[in-house]
């Protein structure tokens, strides 16, 4: 049995972390970059309610059309990543191998994001951050004691921003905010490697100094 919670997957070939927040039977899955389908079996025992992408990248939005297959589950994305999630394959294929794993563009979203929107599952709310300079609509997700940051923000780095889409002076103008949006007690679940805190990175990472 699934119980409340936060479960991680790291799916695809550049390790994306997965998150499938559980809260009294319901289910989010966030950002599921690959192995849609396996990850609908280890969650068979609950409610999957929805899925969000932190953004349309091709690692992050991959397993999306598996996962609503199997699970019947609406998809989400800010309104500025809804086009190229549809067209993330094409649009990652001069950089990453996306051949491999079964990968698919994301289908046409059900919901569109924006900045104060809500995202409830169970007895969570998340509220939606705007978060470019990774990609044109990046999000962040947060709630009083974690935050999904997709690829905005890392432990010790921040997400690349010289992909298509990307932007330094948007990205650093982002991390200004969110430094101010995010309390230090925050745990920080990101898009690859491990988890932070928000205090740890205001007192270690250098782009947030």
């Amino acid at each position: 049995m699934v119980r409340d919670g936060i479960r991680q997957f790291v799916v695809g070939n550049l390790s994306t972390n997965c998150y499938a927040l559980v809260s009294e039977g319901e289910c989010l899955v966030v950002d599921p970059g690959a192995d849609g389908a396996r990850i609908a079996e280890a969650l068979r025992d609950v409610n999957v309610v929805g899925i969000v992408a932190t953004h349309g990248h091709h690692d992050h939005v991959g397993g999306v059309h598996a996962l609503k297959a199997a699970t019947g589950a609406p998809f989400a994305i800010s309104v500025g990543d809804a086009e190229r999630a549809q067209h993330a394959l094409e649009l990652s294929s001069h950089v990453f191998d996306v051949r491999s794993g079964g990968l698919k563009d994301a289908p046409a979203p059900d919901r569109l994001l924006s900045e104060g929107d809500v995202v409830r599952v169970g007895s969570v709310e998340l509220r939606v951050v705007d978060a470019p300079g990774h990609t044109e609509g990046g999000i962040v997700l947060l709630c009083d004691d974690y935050a999904f940051v997709g690829d905005t923000l890392f432990a010790g780095s921040c997400g690349r921003t010289d992909l298509v889409g990307g932007d330094p002076r948007v990205m650093a103008q982002t991390l200004s905010r969110l430094k101010m949006l995010i309390p230090p007690h925050t745990a920080l679940l990101c898009g690859h490697g491990p988890a932070t805190t928000m205090e740890c990175e205001l007192a270690t990472n250098p782009w947030l100094q």
